[in-house]
């Protein structure tokens, strides 16, 4: 059936907006920010951007309603459920849940997390209510419980963001790549738009004259996959040729005093700038002051790359992982050996002159916005939805 003459279909009578057709259960949205979170609040703006027949509404775990939330709407209800006690606040969103579905009997339940698959299963399946389980990344890369596993084989269906990520839980998982379907990451090209450096920023950070080579990641030591490591060993052979390269890494974490004496024992501490938490609204002018944006990582998408070339940054990624849907396979961007320091630094340097097309900042913007702007993002939700509710549990 034609998507647009089911969205006809939906519309017809107010009384079909008193009906909840999904409900979604996360962990939390609000509590703290990061590549789940972003990529939920693009789920949801999404979502109010649909046919006003769609109303769901959204269970959350670990969120209060003290927090700001942009996203309440008629057709969007919240409910929070954080507690000074975990297990009771499980046990009341575990009530409220059943409640809603008992009423309801929502076309369709979405499972954002795996440590919530089980509870999804034990109340939707003796309901015949079909669920779908969102996966972002390494949560699923690993054998899981067999609990969950179980849960997340019984799925109606799995959403996944990248066919890296598909692949690997696939694998670890014994899991049916039929069942997994492709939900990718959103830019929104409104809010990520190319830009002048801003003379402030240039000389907070001392980049006069400078050629800026840029990372956005967290500074965990859990998290060295990013590559900030293997971008600074990188940095002498890139000053060779461009004397004048200095490397601005914005992010916090325990590893940061790791990365300063790396760079300080390769001789190159006066080139690395560690910026620290950058806030969300600053974040665009920040990407502004890079010529290049280096992430030699481990991904299970990168947003972090969209934002780039949407501001017309061109982009560098690690040549075994997710990155390969944003970056479309190496046509939109550098994919290299992740830990090749050698490699990072010949790509930097083919970066930094200038010469190929993936580094003309109008083409890449409009690619990154044609293929994952937030109109397609809409549009690829609505077609999930639609086959969500017209073909329930069709394995």
């Amino acid at each position: 059936m034609h998507i647009t003459k089911v969205t006809q279909n939906l519309k017809v009578g107010d009384k079909v907006n008193q009906k909840t057709n999904h409900v979604f259960v996360f962990l939390e949205i609000f509590a703290h920010e990061g590549g789940i979170q972003s990529y939920i609040k693009d789920i949801f703006r999404a979502y109010l951007g649909l046919s006003q027949a769609y109303k769901a509404e959204v269970f959350l775990l670990r969120d209060s309603p003290d927090r700001l939330n942009l996203f309440e709407d008629e057709n969007l209800k919240f409910h929070y459920f954080k507690n000074q006690s975990p297990h009771l606040g499980r046990l009341q969103m575990t009530a409220a849940l059943l409640k809603c579905l008992l009423q309801n009997r929502p076309q369709q339940v979405f499972c954002g997390h795996i440590n919530l698959a089980v509870l999804i299963q034990t109340l939707c399946q003796p309901l015949g209510i079909p669920y779908t389980v969102l996966t972002y990344g390494k949560e699923v890369w690993e054998p899981l419980k067999n609990q969950e596993r179980r849960a997340l084989t019984s799925a109606d269906k799995i959403w996944t963001i990248s066919r890296y990520s598909r692949d690997r839980a696939c694998l670890a998982n014994g899991i049916n790549p039929k069942m997994v379907e492709m939900m990718p990451c959103a830019i929104d090209g409104d809010k990520f738009t190319p830009g002048s450096k801003q003379p402030e920023f240039v000389q907070k950070y001392r980049l006069t004259g400078s050629k800026v080579l840029m990372t956005v990641a967290r500074l965990w030591s859990g998290d060295i996959y990013k590559g900030v490591d293997v971008t600074i060993r990188a940095l002498p052979q890139i000053a060779q040729v461009f004397p004048q390269v200095k490397y601005l890494v914005i992010g916090r974490g325990d590893d940061q005093p790791r990365l300063a004496q790396l760079a300080k024992d390769l001789g190159v501490s006066d080139r690395v700038v560690f910026a620290g938490f950058v806030a969300t609204e600053e974040l665009m002018q920040h990407y502004h002051l890079a010529d290049a944006y280096i992430m030699p990582s481990q991904e299970g998408f990168g947003i972090v790359y969209l934002e780039a070339m949407a501001c017309g940054v061109p982009v560098l990624s690690g040549d075994d992982d997710g990155s390969a849907d944003p970056l479309q396979d190496g046509k939109l961007g550098w994919r290299v050996p992740h830990r090749n320091p050698d490699a990072v630094a010949a790509a930097c340097i083919e970066m930094l002159q200038g010469n190929d097309q993936r580094c003309d900042g109008q083409w890449l913007r409009e690619q990154a916005i044609a293929l994952f702007g937030i109109d397609a993002f809409q549009q690829h939700l609505q077609k999930m939805l639609l086959s969500s509710v017209f073909t329930p549990n069709n394995k």
